[in-house]
């Protein structure tokens, strides 16, 4: 049987990462979304070959590796050069996510998304569980984890959708404002509720 396809997602802070590490832990094949983004751009691959056509050589770094921080500054500055990369590689890495999911060996798989439903991702999965914190402890996370400044964090929780839109779009909540071991227990029952489940659907 084909395994379902869980989007997994949640906003800065919300401790996302520790929820994936779990279901990796329990031997949920699962894939970063993050990561697809970045295998589509590696030298050798077309997207690359592509994005040097439209932007110019300067984007590459001596190695051949694309400068990522020089190609945010450049879509950050212009919305058109921003659609024209999200025209490229969306469907490029919806690809590599759907080939990955596809090698699965559990009953479900996993896709983890810091912008599943921004992305419209989540129309690649049959059930979504949001990884939910209060904001001002997803605030205090964020900035213990990469030093930052209140400001920053609430510029990116702004830019992320608001938690409303994603729990509209929620199966499962699991509200993550405890201890690890808590966290962890949580991801067990929910992973043994999943294991019931034919095609995502109770």
């Amino acid at each position: 049987m084909k395994p379902w396809i869980l989007g997994l997602t949640g906003g800065i802070g919300s401790g996302k990462s520790a929820v994936a590490q779990h279901f990796i832990d329990l031997g949920v094949h699962l894939v970063d979304a993050d990561h697809a983004a970045r295998w589509v751009v590696e030298p050798g691959k077309p997207a690359l070959s592509k994005i040097v056509e439209h932007f110019g050589g300067e984007l590459l770094q001596a190695d051949g590796q694309l400068d990522r921080t020089a190609l945010r500054k450049r879509i950050f500055a212009n919305a058109d050069d921003r659609r024209w990369l999200e025209a490229l590689l969306h469907p490029l890495i919806g690809q590599e996510i759907m080939q990955y999911l596809a090698r699965a060996q559990s009953p479900y798989a996993i896709l983890v998304s810091p912008l599943l439903i921004e992305s419209g991702q989540h129309t690649m999965t049959q059930r979504v569980l949001v990884v939910d914190a209060p904001e001002q402890l997803q605030i205090q996370r964020t900035m213990a984890r990469d030093q930052s400044s209140d400001e920053q964090v609430q510029a990116i929780l702004k830019a992320q959708a608001s938690r409303e839109e994603r729990l509209r779009h929620a199966d499962d909540v699991l509200l993550n404002d405890r201890d690890l071991a808590w966290l962890q227990s949580e991801v067990e029952r929910l992973h043994h509720f999943y294991l019931s489940l034919r095609g995502g659907q109770v």
